[in-house]
């Protein structure tokens, strides 16, 4: 009898050991951030000039983790490259912007304008505030996990979206702005839509665009050069 109990005890001490030591995962792969790391987005966008008035263009992104270095607070920064291309084929230079971890939270840094893009771990209905680095008014940021998530022709299993704003008085203004990320892989989808209305007397309420912009971004490939 007191060698099955001590049996038992040993069993469970050394579970709860293993338990002990077991690394917290804190989910930063849901934005790995490696050395030549890639992902190519499809992308659409209209600029609204005024009313009746708007371009739009179909192309691709292709953003890569070109180096990495330690930063001004010793913290790892990661350096990537936004190329453009309407092909596939031939890529320039669009701009360059830097992503580091700062006290579990994933900051953008894109001319000289940082942005908490995301918070490790993820948890579902987390707030935070995406100028938390700048100088501007506080914008809360929701996060919401989901277990399955389709985007350009595939579905990612543990996801994480973030709704950055859903505004649209219907009179002024409609600002609708999000971005997805899939853990394993990184961000896979942005949409924004930042628009404002006509507001003279004779179209206020119609919901005529005066200016604006719409960009949405599908990931369809990426990887490790």
């Amino acid at each position: 009898m007191r060698t099955s109990l001590l049996f038992c005890f040993i069993i469970l001490l050394a579970a709860c050991q293993q338990k002990e030591t077991e690394p917290i995962d804190l989910g930063y792969d849901y934005m790995p951030l490696e050395v030549n790391r890639f992902w190519i987005y499809e992308v659409d966008e209209t600029i609204f000039y005024g009313e009746n008035d708007s371009e739009s263009s179909h192309f691709y992104f292709r953003d890569v983790i070109s180096e990495s270095y330690i930063g001004e607070e010793g913290r790892l920064v990661y350096l990537v490259n936004r190329e453009k291309s309407t092909d596939q084929t031939n890529w320039s230079n669009h701009m360059v912007y830097t992503l580091q971890v700062k006290q579990n939270a994933l900051v953008r840094s894109s001319e000289n304008q940082y942005t908490v893009s995301f918070v490790f771990p993820p948890k579902q209905t987390t707030v935070w505030d995406g100028n938390a680095y700048n100088t501007l008014n506080d914008d809360d940021y929701n996060l919401e996990l989901v277990k399955a998530y389709e985007v350009g022709g595939k579905t990612y299993q543990s996801t994480a979206k973030v709704i950055q704003e859903t505004e649209d008085d219907l009179i002024t203004i409609r600002d609708n702005r999000y971005e997805v990320y899939a853990k394993g892989v990184g961000m896979i989808e942005e949409y924004k839509e930042v628009l404002t209305y006509c507001s003279r007397n004779d179209c206020l309420g119609e919901q005529i665009i005066d200016s604006g912009r719409f960009i949405h971004l599908k990931l369809i490939n990426n990887g490790q050069y």
